[in-house]
């Protein structure tokens, strides 16, 4: 509930930039997938730019226009991968697998 108030809250002033730093971290497997949706229908809707951090290869291939791998300190731009899937995203489909099997071999293939 704490974490569906805060994007709430922040939501609430309109921001022309929306910063979600993990806001699904802390939540159960189907409450995240739940609120993953209702925040894909708000963005829509609202048009807000919104840069999400998150360790979830899947959360950020589903929720995002494009997958930015950062290296480790100091934080650099390891790799870009747009998202060219159609929405809603399907994540079992062989498109999305694909491009979760690429990321993920970017970020195991350089060392951390």
């Amino acid at each position: 509930m704490a974490q569906r108030v805060a994007i709430a809250r922040a939501l609430a002033h309109r921001p022309a930039l929306l910063l979600l730093d993990e806001p699904f971290g802390a939540l159960d497997a189907l409450t995240r997938l739940q609120m993953q949706d209702e925040v894909i229908k708000i963005l829509e809707v609202e048009k807000i730019t919104t840069i999400l951090v998150t360790h979830d290869i899947e959360e950020a291939i589903y929720l995002g226009d494009q997958v930015v791998v950062l290296s480790n300190a100091p934080g650099r731009v390891r790799a870009v991968f747009p998202i060219g899937l159609r929405r809603p995203r399907n994540r079992t489909s062989p498109a999305f697998g694909a491009l979760r099997n690429e990321i993920y071999r970017e970020l195991v293939g350089h060392r951390w």
